[in-house]
């Protein structure tokens, strides 16, 4: 005659489904928190007879290093600098460190000199759009 016992039979259950249950592993890792910077460059001036090059850079930096861009972008004759209705635009998603940005255009026109329109980003701002209207 055989004896069990239900108390241990209980055990060995529990000890069977407790070591074979499987942690739940995130699906996705935590986003990291960004900030998008969109710059829009165009002109309500009438330039079609200045010929000139110019030649525009972006920027976005925080008080000590440069986060992202400071590129060139295509040099250009100032008479090609679109109107509002073909507005060139570009986007920049940097990571949110906290830090108030400073971002813009930095430009140069040949044989007259360099100039700038920069404006900040607040620490807490998650989007910005930086709009130039060249003049």
């Amino acid at each position: 005659m055989k004896r069990t016992f239900p108390g241990l039979t209980a055990i060995v259950a529990l000890l069977l489904i407790v070591s074979c249950k499987k942690e739940k592993q995130p699906s996705h890792p935590t986003p990291v928190a960004v900030r998008t910077i969109r710059f829009i460059l165009y002109t309500n001036k009438d330039f079609s007879k200045n010929t000139d090059s110019i030649y525009f850079s972006l920027s976005i930096h925080n008080e000590s290093k440069t986060i992202a861009f400071d590129s060139l972008l295509a040099a250009r004759r100032i008479q090609d600098i679109p109107d509002k209705a073909n507005e060139l635009v570009f986007s920049k998603t940097v990571p949110n460190d906290g830090s108030i940005l400073t971002a813009g255009f930095l430009y140069t026109i040949k044989n007259v000199g360099s100039s700038w329109s920069l404006d900040t980003c607040g620490a807490n701002e998650r989007t910005k759009v930086i709009e130039f209207p060249f003049q």
